[in-house]
């Protein structure tokens, strides 16, 4: 076999059926332990914060997107070297060893530095995972090999998410570390079960035909940035979301078993229409459905704002799941709009830049809106909303002139 093709022959199915299981254990586990991370870093329960503890859980939440920041360009490039199963199961297995820690202190230095370590490999389990999807996926089916790794993805956190929210009602605070344990144990789960659906597949690492600058230039084009910068922003909101929820929720009144359940089956529904938003961009394009994902974001931030200012009533509740709906759109055709921009000997550091962004905007989310929430409460997160809002607006309307402008015609 040429070492510049796919690590299977085309169309074999293993390799995605691989990728889709290790994808949903990891997500699952990440849930659980996302989900009662910051009452495990303070030693308080829900709802027993102070101004204090926001800056410190903030703090020690963002050491992850830090770390995925600061290397997943190189987890990409080895992915592209060595190819995309080591770097795959060196992540899955390290984050396992890694909960592992984690249960065992509740020192903040030592969470931290773990933390740090977990986006590491974090970075490296999605740019060698999203490489593999875009090997085994024509750019006529595309967004619907996406869409359906979006939705393994997302069905992993609705799962470990409702779980962690569940056990975080369920438990006492000075048991939590139980739930960093059942992540270590799920993980190893994973990696046997893609271990399995792996056996007797052929593969060979990819060499690499690329240098650093080259990298860097495909990073920076306006057609990369437009379909990536989008990410930054939504993970602004998204990594606030994840570690601020059960707090959140728990100053307008739901309790943590209310919300889990709500996640639990009003989440899943949601999972079921990333294989068709991913069907809809390979046949309306790529742009259209990325805009109406970021129009649903938009109306999230709307009705956030609206439940901030006057409680969790229904017809908010109904505008946020709906909102929600929308905003799913967003994630499959992008992603198969970069996979449509890499090229196949440098796949897995271009698909490194999504992880790049969304790293970012988890760190940059995270100290901006812990800051605000810390001197104003909840009422600080209006601007923060605000923005977010306006800068998603300004780069899909950069998405639009961009493939107007394209001398090939932008999907």
């Amino acid at each position: 076999m040429d070492a510049d093709r796919p690590s299977a022959p085309a169309g074999h199915p293993r390799p995605l059926a691989a990728v889709f299981a290790a994808t949903f254990f990891v997500r699952f586990s990440f849930g659980i332990t996302i989900a009662v991370f910051v009452d495990y870093i303070t030693g308080h329960s829900t709802g027993g914060f102070s101004g204090g503890d926001f800056g410190v859980a903030g703090l020690v939440s963002a050491m992850a997107p830090i770390g995925e920041f600061s290397t997943v360009l190189l987890s990409g490039a080895a992915a592209d070297r060595w190819g995309r199963y080591p770097v795959l199961f060196a992540g899955m297995g390290g984050a396992s060893v890694l909960f592992t820690v984690v249960a065992a202190t509740r020192s903040v230095l030592v969470l931290g530095a773990a933390n740090f370590l977990f986006g590491i490999a974090s970075g490296a389990i999605l740019a060698a995972s999203l490489a593999v999807v875009a090997d085994r996926s024509g750019a006529d089916e595309r967004g619907l090999e996406m869409g359906r790794f979006d939705a393994v993805n997302l069905s992993g956190w609705v799962g470990g998410f409702a779980f962690g929210f569940g056990a975080l009602g369920a438990l006492p605070n000075a048991r939590l570390g139980v739930v960093f344990l059942i992540g270590a144990a799920i993980l190893a789960t994973g990696i046997g079960a893609a271990v399995a659906l792996l056996r007797g597949t052929p593969h060979r690492p990819s060499r690499p035909s690329f240098s650093l600058g080259e990298v860097l230039r495909s990073a920076f084009r306006p057609n990369v940035l437009v379909v990536t910068l989008p990410w930054l922003v939504i993970y602004c909101l998204i990594g606030t979301a994840l570690a601020y929820l059960a707090p959140a929720s728990s100053s307008v009144g739901i309790p943590s078993l209310d919300i889990a359940l709500a996640i639990g089956g009003g989440g899943s529904l949601l999972v079921l229409t990333q294989p068709y938003y991913g069907r809809w961009a390979d046949r309306a394009g790529r742009t259209r459905m990325m805009t109406v994902g970021a129009s649903g974001f938009v109306l999230l931030l709307l009705f956030a704002s609206l439940a901030i200012a006057f409680g969790a009533s229904t017809p908010i509740l109904a505008g946020l799941g709906a909102s929600a709906v929308m905003a799913l759109a967003y994630g499959p055709a992008a992603l198969a709009a970069l996979a449509d921009l890499t090229g196949e000997l440098s796949r897995a550091t271009t698909m490194s830049i999504y992880s790049l962004t969304i790293s970012l905007g988890m760190f940059v989310g995270l100290a901006a809106s812990s800051q605000l929430l810390a001197r104003f409460g909840p009422h600080g997160l209006y601007p923060f909303f605000g923005a977010i809002a306006l800068v998603l607006g300004g780069l899909t309307a950069a998405r639009w002139r961009e493939a107007r402008r394209a001398t090939i015609p932008v999907r």
